[in-house]
């Protein structure tokens, strides 16, 4: 009768680990997601990834059927002739994420472009995607698509020209 209490708590034992194991530590919050136009062939998602672990993660790649190509993007200043800009490109490597950390995807920073939108985004309703990070594996978030959202004052200021003298 022991014996085979003690096998069934080995037993019990040996399927919570791998449980345990493949636990994420990282949490997305305050995701929203918007196009510029009702048939807007592009999209974009930003929110804030925490990384709750103690190793440093990062978002390698994304998926989603609302869309033909899921891209990771940021903004980059680039100066030609005397005017700064800001310029959309992919961002290699990915977003890394730092261990007890965060990081921030915003408008006109780091964000997740959908391109070739297979519909429109349509405020109030979601947006299905898979986050891919190289340690914390797959992800799947549903993201509040929200046309209404105003940027914050930090985002505004990105988006702004830069006096060529300062």
């Amino acid at each position: 009768m022991l014996r085979k209490l003690l096998m069934a708590a080995v037993a019990a034992t040996s399927f919570a680990l791998p449980a345990f194991a493949t636990d994420s530590t990282i949490v997305i919050e305050d995701a929203y997601a918007r196009s510029s136009m009702k048939m807007a062939k592009t999209g974009a998602a930003f929110m804030v990834i925490k990384n709750t672990g103690t190793v440093d993660d990062r978002m390698i790649s994304a998926t989603s059927d609302a869309s033909k190509r899921v891209e990771l993007h940021t903004h980059v200043e680039k100066t030609v002739d005397g005017q700064t800009f800001m310029k959309m490109g992919i961002m290699e490597g990915g977003f890394p994420v730092p261990a007890n950390g965060e990081t921030v995807l915003k408008r006109g920073g780091m964000h997740v472009m959908f391109m070739g939108l297979t519909g429109p985004f349509v405020h109030g309703e979601t947006v299905k995607a898979t986050l891919v990070f190289e340690k914390a594996g797959e992800i799947e978030v549903e993201i509040p698509i929200d046309l209404e959202r105003k940027p914050a004052k930090d985002e505004m200021m990105m988006h702004k020209h830069k006096d060529a003298n300062n």
